[in-house]
């Protein structure tokens, strides 16, 4: 796909897609310590380039799960709901088609497209409301 558009597939660009792969759900800090684990000298400035490239060719996708930084997963994975605990940090997946119904209301009553696959919902989780531990 890099190719396609012109650009160039360095070892970086493939280190960083293989590294948010491999790590499923993480955070540009997340893919710079993995990245570096193979090529000590890419410096944070160059992951959070790489996957601001990839992302506009549609490889990855973020979200917001908490108040820091993105975290990124790959486009192609099946997409889900966050649902993060304001309490314990807990982060839990659902079904997008859970938030079909408003997403279709809020389409039809307001013309807005939710973007479901991009969606976190904060709350606590049942461990928290019941007093339980980590």
């Amino acid at each position: 796909m890099l190719r396609a558009r012109g650009l160039r597939l360095t070892a970086q660009r493939q280190l960083v897609l293989q590294a948010v792969l491999d790590l499923g759900h993480a955070t540009p800090e997340q893919v710079h310590t993995a990245v570096r684990e193979v090529a000590a000298g890419v410096n944070i400035t160059t992951i959070y380039r790489t996957l601001e490239l990839l992302e506009r060719l549609c490889l990855v996708t973020h979200t917001h799960l908490s108040h820091g930084s993105p975290t990124y997963h790959a486009a192609g994975e099946h997409q889900h709901v966050h649902l993060v605990c304001r309490e314990c940090g807990a982060i839990d997946e659902i079904e997008p088609e859970m938030l079909r119904p408003l997403a279709d209301q809020l389409a039809t009553q307001r013309g807005f497209q939710v973007d479901i696959g991009h969606v976190s919902l904060f709350g606590v989780c049942a461990r928290c409301q019941n007093g339980d531990q980590k």
